[in-house]
């Protein structure tokens, strides 16, 4: 695979498919970042093109340019050939281009049909609460997405909220869809049911962005794709027939990237771990986990396999303190069920959590108070009463180093910082505090392959050094790799364990998905 094609920004040759979008000499700019560098993007009509790039490169930004989220400092675009400038995303929706963002713009008191239907001119003054909820009913069954129209935002896990998103474009009958990580929550079939839904779309004319960190899924799903790194355009829509991971991934990060990782034997230790008979309810009211048993050892890595909403983010609730329960939770043989956050950190727990950005992080403060959170009691970051504010910086300014946090400073805010980097920052928080054991859920979402590459690699070190690890993960090939063992929540309950050894793709994404299991367990 070359890095040379078409020059970018060029239109296609005489009798070609026509652009649905061309963008040229994109420059945005923020404090102390060149975000895009005269970047020039085009999309066919009818076509996937991916968009591949580090966290940081710019694609976000690029593509929030389009969606009427920022202005370009220089540039141009145009839509379907008419040149256009956005001033907000209602000017690009007008315009039949939409976007799902990785990180989610609905409002967490409303229902999802409030949400679905907000900012658009109909219904005028009254909401027909019933004929709504059926049209957004036979929306979601129509693409196989399940959602309750009622139900509020933030009663909903990451995963629906996300489906939400997708359905709010598509309710909107966008025919330029910009989807950000679209199947990060979703298990591998119901990503086959998207993809082929997004085909449907594009045989009818329609155009889909479609960026992802899943190889995989890009050659799968892409017709063409675009690679950006730190800020410009690196290789420009070039073909996906014929390429390969490692082709994709070389161009993403310069570099090759190991495909597998060496793991050495599991030899199990003490149990760290012991959940028994755990049940919960959600935030809507409704049971979320049902008499749940598991555990895990010292030096051993038990995945959780499940699609959002089955119950894995209140297991990880439960165990680090944050959603009470009926049943046992103990660390190192120490009840802790319906204990204090803060008690459950005393007994060496490090948690990273699945809402990075209200949960893992305070977006307000700086990188070296997000850095210290958990430090700033002790020593050397504390001195009495005080804090020693040279100590924490040199901690937090080490941080950002090893863990490669783009940011103009420690002193930015967290809420500044790429979905990637504020990842980074919470893995380094909370391996940095060496735990007993790990509660790690989705600590790999949105990262680019050279970073989960490195995130693998600190996980199996970790478990290489006798830490209990706990991952939830809807990355199933991230399950496969990892785990030592791992157990399959559907609806709650623990349906199915596999040692690592012995389990199959298949069987597990049916599990996940609430098919029957008719082969005995191994």
């Amino acid at each position: 695979m070359t890095e040379v094609s078409t020059a970018p920004g060029t239109n296609p040759p005489p009798g070609a498919t026509p652009l649905a979008v061309e963008a040229r000499g994109i420059v945005k700019t923020f404090p102390g970042v060149l975000a895009n560098d005269h970047v020039d993007f085009d999309l066919r009509r009818g076509e996937v093109h991916a968009l591949l790039g580090e966290n940081g490169a710019g694609k976000s930004t690029l593509m929030n340019i389009l969606a009427g989220l920022y202005r370009p400092d220089a540039g141009e675009i145009q839509v379907e050939g008419s040149p256009v400038a956005f001033s907000s995303p209602r000017d690009a929706i007008a315009a039949g281009l939409g976007m799902v963002h990785q990180h989610f713009t609905l409002v967490p008191s409303q229902t999802v049909t409030e949400n679905i239907l907000l900012g658009l001119d109909r219904p005028r003054f009254l909401l027909h609460e019933r004929q709504s909820e059926a049209e957004v009913t036979a929306l979601a069954e129509r693409f196989g997405m399940r959602v309750a129209p009622r139900a509020r935002i933030w009663q909903l896990s990451v995963g629906e909220q996300q489906r939400v998103e997708i359905l709010k474009m598509l309710y909107r009958g966008a025919r330029i869809l910009i989807m950000d990580e679209p199947t990060a929550v979703l298990a591998p079939q119901e990503a086959d049911d998207l993809f082929a839904t997004l085909r449907s779309m594009t045989g009818e004319g329609r155009s889909v962005v479609f960026i992802s960190h899943k190889l995989g899924e890009v050659l799968a799903i892409a017709d063409r794709v675009t690679v950006m790194r730190r800020g410009v355009v690196t290789a420009a829509g070039l073909p996906t027939a014929g390429a390969t991971k490692a082709d994709l991934a070389r161009l993403m990060v310069g570099r090759s990237v190991l495909e597998t990782l060496d793991r050495t034997p599991f030899q199990p230790g003490r149990v760290v771990l012991a959940v028994a008979g755990v049940s919960a309810i959600n935030d809507r009211g409704l049971p979320a986990l049902r008499d749940v048993s598991l555990d895990v050892r010292a030096g051993e890595i038990v995945g959780i396999a499940a699609v959002a909403g089955n119950g894995q983010s209140e297991l990880a609730e439960v165990i680090t303190g944050l959603r009470p329960c009926e049943g046992s939770v103990s660390v190192v043989g120490e009840e802790v069920a319906n204990a204090s956050a803060g008690a459950v950190i005393a007994q060496g727990v490090a948690h990273i959590p699945e809402d990075r950005s209200t949960v893992g992080s305070a977006p307000n403060l700086s990188l070296t108070d997000n850095l210290i959170m958990k430090r700033y009691r002790e020593a050397p970051v504390a001195r009495g009463w005080l804090m020693d504010e040279a100590t924490a910086r040199t901690i937090a300014t080490n941080l950002k180093e090893s863990y490669s946090i783009s940011a103009p400073s420690i002193d930015t805010q967290a809420r500044l910082l790429s979905g990637g980097n504020l990842q980074r920052l919470i893995l380094a928080r909370e391996i940095e505090t060496k735990p007993g054991l790990l509660i790690a859920v989705q600590p790999t979402r949105g990262l680019d392959v050279g970073a989960i590459e490195s995130v693998h690699r600190l996980l199996l070190a970790l478990r290489q050094n006798g830490t209990a690890i706990l991952l939830i993960s809807e990355e199933l090939d991230e399950i496969l790799a990892l785990s030592d063992r791992i157990d399959v929540l559907y609806e709650g309950e623990v349906v199915g364990t596999f040692p690592a050894a012995q389990a199959e793709v298949g069987r597990i994404g049916l599990l996940m998905t609430g098919g029957a299991d008719d082969e005995p367990p191994p």
